[in-house]
């Protein structure tokens, strides 16, 4: 069974960053067959980044040129570097397939950003 486990959230200030990683087990699917999502309070989870069926990363509009989607095969992760943080980037944040049949969704990690 696929495991997702995320962390790396916190608490920074607007304008600050974080880096957010997915580790991934239980499969041997390419890691960039999994996208990072963000679920603000009282609204859906959206995907918000993902990498591309050639390889490039695709990024929702709202966090394009300030977030980076990577993955790191030593380690089995799937990471989102998020800089240039706003207020409206509090949430929390999941990792999981970007489409098709989803995996059971990890915990999740808060992100709170502060002014």
């Amino acid at each position: 069974q696929v495991q997702l486990v995320e962390s790396g959230g916190g608490l920074v200030q607007a304008g600050g960053s974080l880096t957010l990683s997915c580790a991934v087990s239980g499969t041997s699917s390419s890691l960039d067959d999994i996208g990072w999502y963000r679920q603000i309070e009282g609204k859906s989870r959206d995907l918000i980044a993902r990498i591309s069926i050639l390889g490039s990363p695709i990024y929702e509009e709202s966090v394009r040129g300030r977030f980076a989607i990577f993955t790191d095969n030593d380690k089995n992760t799937v990471n989102l570097q998020m800089d240039k943080l706003r207020l409206e980037d509090t949430g929390f944040y999941y990792c999981n397939r970007p489409s098709g049949r989803l995996h059971s969704w990890g915990q999740g990690t808060k992100v709170t950003v502060s002014s």
